[in-house]
């Protein structure tokens, strides 16, 4: 047994097991989209889901400060009273 699960045992703290962990890799594969995992093998390594997963993580984290920058140009840009700026506030209610 590995010093860390026997840390985690003697702290009180749950543990998985070696078969809840292949199901929670399984299903975070699944999580990731086709295009980005190219495996789909149950046979890929836990630490390469793990990476995968990171780096589309990264990916969101990417999209999301891009469109929050657009939306900042957009709502700098547009007259507070117009109807765009309008239908841009009512998107976030």
């Amino acid at each position: 047994m590995s010093s860390r699960r026997s840390r985690s045992r003697q702290a009180g703290v749950s543990t998985i097991n070696d078969a809840q962990m292949t199901e929670l890799i399984s299903k975070l594969q699944q999580l990731i989209p086709h295009d980005i995992s190219q495996t789909r093998s149950s046979k890929v390594s836990a630490s390469k889901v793990l990476q995968e997963t990171c780096n589309y993580i990264r990916s969101l984290h990417r999209e999301v400060d891009d469109l929050s920058e657009k939306l900042s140009e957009l709502l700098n840009s547009t007259d507070i009273d117009s109807a765009q700026a309008a239908i841009i506030r009512s998107l976030f209610m």
